[in-house]
């Protein structure tokens, strides 16, 4: 089941399992609203049965620089960034207790591992990794596993108007990654499958960072204190330096 805010998008989504073999329906659904997560969970069930994956990737990003951040903006942000896996993951969870399986996917975000920018969105990311190590550790008596992926910049459609206004904004961005580049849907698209199937029976609980490398060091701050010289490259101690 294909649910988006976008019914275009979700039908979209669905039309393109189906013309690779698979099986999907698309519903319209506001993912901060109850009633329309329940309609949408009855909808799966009624159409394919119980549901043993659930991924959580519905979010917001409207809200930067706190100082400024209207109230409305922060509840937007939260409500279809956090809210939404409560919903959903609320709606889903008892029949998997009932049947001692089930596996929940979230997508949390580096914004909620570290500072980049958009406070809200953030904040709410840093809320879905608490909730996502919640559940593992409350539900895995019953076979739930809980797990966040913390995906880096994505080369998705939401970046396309950036990327019109601001045409290098990614070749700007690459630079800060180790592997050299943005990542792709598909990318993260591998991670869910992963962290969904029997291969990750054991995993629960965690927080799969899939940045290129982002988290793990910073490349360009690297290369400012990287000083090459005909001998190989030194290390300055940046104490050192005048100024």
């Amino acid at each position: 089941m294909v649910a988006d805010l976008n019914g275009t998008r979700a039908e979209q989504v669905a039309h393109s399992i189906a013309g690779s073999g698979g099986t999907a329906l698309a519903i319209q659904t506001n993912v901060s609203q109850a009633v329309q997560v329940e309609a949408m969970v009855a909808a799966a069930e009624k159409a394919f049965g119980a549901v043993d994956v659930l991924v959580n990737n519905a979010a917001g990003c409207e809200g930067n620089n706190l100082a400024s951040l209207p109230e409305s903006t922060w509840d937007q942000d939260m409500n279809s960034t956090l809210k939404s896996v409560y919903l959903c993951s609320k709606r889903v969870l008892p029949g998997m207790i009932a049947r001692r399986q089930g596996v929940i996917v979230n997508i949390a975000s580096v914004n909620g591992l570290a500072y980049f920018g958009n406070e809200a969105y953030s904040a709410a990311k840093a809320g879905v990794i608490s909730l996502t190590q919640s559940m593992a550790t409350r539900y895995g008596q019953y076979g739930i596993r809980a797990n966040a992926v913390a995906p880096g910049t994505v080369r998705t459609p939401i970046w396309q108007e950036r990327i019109e206004r601001d045409p290098k904004v990614m070749d700007r961005l690459k630079k800060w990654y180790p592997l050299g580049r943005v990542g792709e849907p598909e990318d993260i698209a591998s991670a869910v499958i992963f962290l969904a199937s029997d291969a990750a029976s054991w995993i629960t609980g965690i927080v799969l960072r899939v940045d290129g490398g982002l988290m793990a060091g910073n490349p360009l701050m690297t290369r400012e204190l990287l000083v090459e010289s005909q001998e190989g490259p030194t290390w300055v101690n940046v104490h050192e330096l005048p100024g």
